[in-house]
């Protein structure tokens, strides 16, 4: 499918579905998925204009994030320092979501779990048979003490045959100061050139689960739905598959702002993203098929 029969008509003015694209669209867009890290937040710093627009959209948006290291109920704890005030039920998190689906769909799996503290005592609340070898599958989520030695193990339970989910390819996301922050991607990286095996499943984006969780929890419509980002080729690649506008803010190209806060600032005319076929097929070369 082409990703340009979902993006913007680029006139400018808005996108395919109608939704307002330029200064006005905060009160014609009925929902918002928002992105996290670099565009909620870097780190532990909230971003500027980020309270200002969960507090516009107030009960209808939800996060949706490819973030693996936390739970729902973490995060919304960690984003309450910060000053942004979320509900755990707005929360969409890649991690969770690979964890849940791996649970209801292969009850009684055995699986081998490389991801944060919190992830593994979330995955073993939801009934997964964590294990450290013979295991049916291997759930990839970002591990701050990944090591050689973590490598090899999971290395060799895929060429015995267990099953490789990653819950997300980025292989960074922004931080402060410009730095960017190793992300689940790199240790996927690691784990293919060790294994030489492709991974069985991706949940987070730009595949469609997690973005079709927010639109379910809001009872939205992709149509009046915009999605917020930073990345082209996560946030505004998935945003097309599903037929929804995207706006993108940061430093890369097609960003209407360098902030969320300028979406609310700005007045002049604002493109939405629009994903070249090149982009798409560097995309697909680049990163693994994602289900």
């Amino acid at each position: 499918m082409s990703t340009k029969s979902k993006t913007a008509t680029g006139n400018g003015n808005a996108s395919s579905n109608g939704t307002a694209v330029n200064g006005e669209w905060p009160t014609r867009a009925r929902h918002l998925l928002v992105d996290l890290d670099g565009t909620l937040v870097r780190q532990q710093e909230a971003i500027d204009g980020a309270a200002a627009l969960l507090a516009h959209f107030h009960d209808r948006y939800a996060i949706v994030s490819n973030n693996s290291t936390h739970t729902a109920q973490g995060l919304a704890k960690r984003l309450g320092r910060l000053g942004l005030r979320v509900p755990p039920g707005r929360i969409v998190l890649a991690g969770e979501l690979a964890v849940r689906q791996l649970a209801q769909q292969h009850p009684g799996a055995r699986v081998l779990l490389i991801g944060s503290p919190a992830l593994q005592r979330f995955a073993r609340a939801e009934g997964c048979d964590l294990v450290q070898e013979s295991a049916d599958f291997v759930l990839l989520a970002l591990d701050m003490h990944f090591s050689h030695a973590r490598l090899a193990v999971v290395a060799n339970e895929l060429l015995r045959g267990a099953k490789l989910i990653a819950t997300n390819a980025d292989a960074t996301h922004p931080g402060p100061q410009g730095r960017v922050v190793p992300e689940t991607g790199a240790l996927l990286a690691a784990v293919i050139a060790a294994s030489g095996q492709q991974p069985w499943r991706v949940i987070g984006k730009p595949a469609p689960l997690l973005f079709e969780e927010g639109l379910r929890r809001l009872g939205a419509e992709p149509g009046s739905t915009v999605v917020v980002g930073d990345n082209p080729l996560t946030d505004a690649e998935g945003a097309a598959r599903l037929g929804m506008a995207c706006l993108l803010v940061g430093q890369t190209p097609g960003a209407v702002a360098p902030t969320v806060a300028g979406l609310f600032a700005a007045r002049e005319e604002a493109p939405q993203y629009r994903l070249s076929e090149s982009t798409s097929k560097v995309w697909r070369s680049v990163r693994t098929e994602v289900s």
